[in-house]
């Protein structure tokens, strides 16, 4: 038995002995943790945080061609697959007012804001749902706030697509490197395979080499990426003077990503 099997088979039998003897969430999670930690590395280069959040400036954006620039740095640098159809991966979307801030609607608004399309990622949640429900680990919260994904030890249950109110996660129904060119856009990224879920993970790969986000990159200043407990970042400063708002609000999960509208 090889190594990689006998880490599989401890990870499934502590989900297992987690579930049916009803261990908390939380001793599983450590137990896992222990066998499996994460796998973005700080070095020295590594862009620091104490809790990283996302400002989007949708008032800079004036359609879905200003986006799509975005959209396509996202899913380069990610190898995120195009499947045609209804099972296509999303990463960085679009969608409208109405559906991205569906407890926000009021009749007199202004008709350029209510006919706008938004970016929708994850949001990358100060108590992220996804987190608790998901039997593995898998998707666990980092100490600088980001929501991360480690797909080796994703069993595909989409517990955490359930518990997501955001619709933040997709799963692939088939074998997405049949979707990608050859060679893959980014080589650095592992592909995913069949049977797991992806989605944003706020480039944690990049920070941890210095970089920004691809959206925050290619947005030239539009979307603005940083630390939410520091009063001097660009995105405490953004959040001090202009109106934002997040989606479901109400629902406690504290999203990490604004938009200024």
């Amino acid at each position: 038995m090889n190594a990689n099997r006998r880490q599989f088979l401890k990870v499934a039998s502590l989900s297992a002995m987690a579930l049916s003897s009803g261990m908390s969430t939380l001793c599983a999670s450590e137990a896992l943790a222990q066998i499996a930690p994460g796998r973005y590395e700080k070095g020295e280069k590594t862009r620091k945080a104490k809790r990283w959040a996302m400002v989007i400036d949708t008032r800079k954006f004036s359609g879905e061609k200003d986006y799509a620039p975005l959209i396509e740095a996202c899913h380069k640098a990610h190898n995120v697959p195009n499947i045609p159809g209804d099972k296509n991966i999303k990463w960085f979307w679009l969608d409208s007012y109405e559906h991205t801030f569906p407890d926000d609607m009021n009749a007199h608004m202004s008709q350029k804001i209510a006919k706008a399309v938004y970016p929708l990622l994850c949001n990358h949640c100060t108590n992220p749902p996804c987190v608790r429900v998901c039997p593995t680990q898998a998707t666990y919260k980092m100490e600088d706030g980001i929501v991360a994904m480690d797909y080796h030890r994703c069993i595909g249950c989409r517990f955490c697509m359930a518990g997501c109110p955001y619709g933040a996660r997709s799963f692939n129904f088939s074998d997405p490197r049949k979707h990608l060119p050859d060679p893959v856009p980014n080589p650095t990224f592992p592909t995913r395979m069949i049977g797991v879920v992806e989605k944003c993970t706020f480039c944690a790969e990049r920070l941890a080499v210095g970089k920004l986000p691809a959206c925050v990159e290619a947005s030239m200043g539009k979307i603005l990426f940083g630390d939410l407990n520091d009063p001097e970042s660009t995105v405490c400063k953004a959040l001090a003077s202009n109106y934002s708002i997040r989606r479901k609000p109400n629902l406690g999960t504290q999203p990490g990503v604004y938009y200024l509208i």
